[in-house]
């Protein structure tokens, strides 16, 4: 990965306190896991900013590395990689996940 392409995903990452890659967009998922993400954040009533990894292949690729986790979605709070589809479903159906999210945008 470049310097410039992990810079870019650094601005993403950080630009809310959660942003979420996905296939497609938070209004459009373009994918099962994508749309999964979105429907929790969603039910959570969350606020979060999503980025189409369908329309930059270079963060496409970036992101993985730069999680180490080679698949997408990606959820990132407070800057921090939270996890993927699966993770995030276990983490709200055991209550994590909203404690996780209240604790972060109370800060």
């Amino acid at each position: 990965m470049t310097p410039e392409i992990k810079n870019r995903i650094e601005e993403l990452v950080n630009s809310n306190t959660i942003f979420i890659f996905i296939k497609g967009n938070k209004l459009m998922p373009q994918c099962g896991f994508s749309n999964n993400v979105v429907q929790i954040f969603n039910t959570l009533g969350a606020t979060f900013e999503t980025f189409d990894v369908l329309s930059d292949p270079e963060i496409r690729e970036g992101i993985k590395e730069y999680s180490d986790w080679p698949t997408i979605p990606q959820v990132y709070i407070n800057g921090e990689f939270a996890g993927g589809s699966d993770l995030m479903i276990e983490m709200y159906q055991n209550g994590e996940l909203q404690q996780q999210v209240e604790i972060a945008l109370a800060s």
